[in-house]
C-alpha cells in the first residue's frame, strides 16, 4: 500500500547498481576439507549503519502463526499471537490495528503458495475484531490484500472454471487437467461490523482472455491486436521443446525447490508433489532419488500475488508471476464495465491499461525481450514530478534466457500522461525500454521465488530475500545499511495445501516509521 505520508528522493536518468559476483581466489589453492554438513550462518542482525531509515521492520514467517515487530537492533519489541499460518501478506492500520490474510486449512480443490481463505482484523492486544472467509469451491482467497481510503479493502481469489469450460474457451488440451482453470478475480471488500463483508465491485480475469488457435470459440483473435486481455495459454506457450541437459537439469531443480513451497499444483503424496520427499516413485527406501520432474500443467495459470491501489488516479497494479507480467487496470468502473472493454474514467473498462515484463504474451517481441522474471511485491511509488507514476518491484530473477540467474530490485516510470493515460507506439510494446533504478548482487543475491521491496522516504529501500529470511536496507548508491537475517519461525508444520517452506522463509517485510499513528501503542509502553 502506498502510505501517504512517505515520500522519495529519485533519480531524474536511469542507474543501475550492479554488484560484482565474487571473484575467485588467486595463487596456489589446496581442496578445503569437505565439512559432514555445512554449518547455518548465525542469524539475526547483521548491520545497523548510521543512516538507516528508522522504524520497526515487521517479520512474518510463513511457518509460524506469529507476527512480530522487530527494531533497528533487531530485537522484537512486539508480537501477534494468531489463529492461522500467513495467507501471504498483512497491514499495520493507523487505529494500530492488523489486517491479515490467513491460511484455513481445510479440504479443497485449490493448493499452492499462496493459499489464504480467510482475513482477520486483529487489534494490539491479539484480539480478533473482524473476521472474512471466502473458501469455497468455486472461490478462494489467496496471496494479497489492500485497503482502500474509503475503508473497503482489495482482495486477490482464484475462481474455479472446469476442463470443459477452459476448453471451450481456447486451453490447450494438453495444457489443462481434470482440476480446471483458477482465473484471477479482485473483489473489493465493505466489511460489516465484527464478521462478514459485502462485495462491492469485482473484476475477473476470465472476462477479458484471448486465444488463438480456434475461431468458433469465444475471444479468438491474433494476441497482437488485443494487447489488453491475456492470453488463455501464455503461461506455456513459449516454453522451449529442445533443452540442453544443464537446461533440463536447471528447470527440474527449480520445479523441485517451488513444489516444496507448494508454488505448482500436484497430489500432495506425490513424492515430488507439494510435500516433497527423498523416496524415488515405485522405489526401496535408501534407493538413490530420481531426478525430480517438470512441473506439471496446473490449474493455477496466473498465481496473481500482489495487489496495490494507487489514489488520485483510481488504479490497481497487479502481480502475475507465472506469466512474469505486471498489470494496470482501472477501478474506477462499475462491475458491469469491468467485465468489458468500455467504461471507466480511462474508457477501456476491464481491459489492462498496461503491462510489463514478457511482450511475447501480447504478439510483441520474443523471450529476449523478457524484462520480469517470476517476480513479486510490484508497488505504486511517489514520481519525481506531479502525474509520474513509478513502480517498484522484486523481479526474482531465476531461468534468465543467459543462465546468469539472479534478483534484482528494479523501480520503472510508466510511459502515462494524464490526459492521454498508458502511451505505447505502434506495433511495439509497452515502455519503458529500460528501468530507472536497479539493485543486484549476481552471486550472492537470489530468491528464486517470494520476496519483495518497499521505498523509505529519504530514498533508501528496504528489501526481502524472501527464500532465506534475509531483510536488508541498501542506499541508491546500493550501499547495505541494515543487514538482518530472520532467526524467527519453522515451528509450523509445513502445510499440505502451501507447500513446504524454509524455517524463516518470509513472503515480504515491510518497515513502520515510528511516528506512524498505529504505533503510538508501542511508544507508550
Amino acid at each position: 500500500m502506498m502510505a501517504p505520508m512517505l515520500t522519495l528522493l529519485l533519480a531524474t536518468s536511469p542507474l543501475t547498481i550492479t554488484l560484482p559476483p565474487r571473484s575467485a581466489p588467486t595463487g596456489p589453492q589446496q581442496d578445503p576439507p569437505k565439512p559432514e554438513a555445512a554449518a547455518e550462518e548465525p542469524r539475526g542482525l547483521r548491520l545497523n549503519a548510521p543512516g538507516a531509515f528508522d522504524g520497526l521492520t515487521i517479520i512474518q514467517p510463513l511457518r509460524s502463526k506469529d507476527v512480530h515487530l522487530v527494531d533497528m537492533d533487531g530485537k522484537v519489541v512486539h508480537t501477534w499471537k494468531t489463529a492461522y499460518t500467513p495467507g501471504a501478506w498483512l497491514h499495520l492500520l493507523p487505529n494500530g490495528n492488523m489486517l491479515r490474510s490467513g491460511h484455513k486449512e481445510d479440504e479443497s480443490r485449490f493448493r499452492g503458495g499462496g493459499i489464504g481463505g480467510v482475513i482477520q482484523e486483529i487489534d494490539w492486544d491479539g484480539k480478533v475484531v473482524w473476521e472474512f472467509e471466502l473458501a469455497t469451491d468455486d472461490r478462494r482467497l489467496h496471496h494479497d490484500l489492500e485497503p482502500l481510503p474509503n475503508g473497503n479493502l482489495l482482495a486477490i481469489a482464484w475462481e474455479f472454471h472446469s476442463k470443459e469450460d477452459a476448453l471451450l474457451h481456447g486451453r490447450d488440451p494438453d495444457r489443462v487437467e481434470e482440476i480446471g482453470l483458477w482465473p484471477d478475480i479482485i473483489v473489493e471488500l465493505k466489511p460489516a461490523k465484527t464478521h462478514g463483508a459485502e462485495v462491492v465491485w469485482t473484476w475477473r480475469s476470465w472476462d477479458h482472455l484471448v486465444q488463438d488457435r480456434d475461431p468458433s470459440k469465444p475471444s479468438y483473435g491474433k494476441l497482437r491486436d488485443f494487447p489488453g486481455r491475456i492470453d488463455i495459454n501464455a503461461d506455456h506457450r513459449y516454453e522451449k521443446k529442445d533443452e540442453t541437459p544443464e537446461e533440463k537439469k536447471k528447470k527440474a531443480d527449480l520445479a523441485a525447490q517451488m513444489r516444496k513451497l507448494g508454488y505448482t499444483g500436484g497430489d500432495p503424496g506425490d513424492p515430488q508433489g507439494p510435500e516433497g520427499g527423498d523416496a524415488p516413485k515405485d522405489g526401496k527406501p535408501g534407493d538413490p532419488p530420481k531426478p525430480p520432474e517438470p512441473p506439471q500443467p496446473d490449474g493455477d495459470f496466473m498465481h496473481t500475488n500482489a495487489v496495490d491501489y494507487l489514489p488520485g488516479e483510481d488504479l490497481i497494479l497487479l502481480s502475475s508471476p507465472h506469466l512474469c507480467e505486471i498489470f494496470v487496470i482501472d477501478h474506477s468502473t462499475t462491475t458491469k464495465e469491468a467485465a468489458g472493454s468500455t467504461g471507466g474514467r480511462r474508457g477501456h473498462g476491464g481491459e489492462l491499461l498496461w503491462r510489463y515484463g514478457n511482450p511475447q504474451n501480447y504478439g510483441m517481441g520474443s523471450g529476449a525481450d523478457q524484462r520480469s522474471f517470476y517476480q513479486h511485491d510490484a508497488s505504486w511509488i511517489p514520481g519525481a514530478r506531479e502525474g509520474e507514476l513509478r513502480v517498484l518491484y522484486f523481479n526474482n530473477g531465476g531461468r534468465r534466457p543467459d543462465g546468469k540467474d539472479f534478483s534484482s530490485v528494479e523501480e520503472l516510470v510508466l510511459p502515462f500522461v494524464q490526459d492521454k493515460g498508458f502511451i505505447r507506439e505502434p506495433n511495439a510494446a509497452f515502455g519503458p525500454k529500460e528501468p530507472a533504478w536497479t539493485y543486484s548482487d549476481p552471486g550472492k543475491f537470489l530468491s528464486e521465488f517470494i520476496s519483495g521491496a518497499q521505498r523509505f522516504p529519504n530514498g533508501d529501500t528496504l528489501i526481502c530475500e524472501g527464500k532465506s529470511g534475509r531483510v536488508f536496507e541498501v542506499t541508491k548508491e546500493g550501499k547495505v545499511v541494515w543487514d538482518y537475517l530472520n532467526p524467527l519461525g519453522g515451528e509450523v508444520e509445513p502445510s499440505k495445501q502451501g507447500g513446504k517452506a524454509p524455517p524463516h522463509a518470509l513472503f515480504r517485510a515491510v518497515r513502520i516509521p515510528r511516528n506512524y499513528p498505529g504505533m503510538s501503542r508501542l511508544n507508550k509502553q
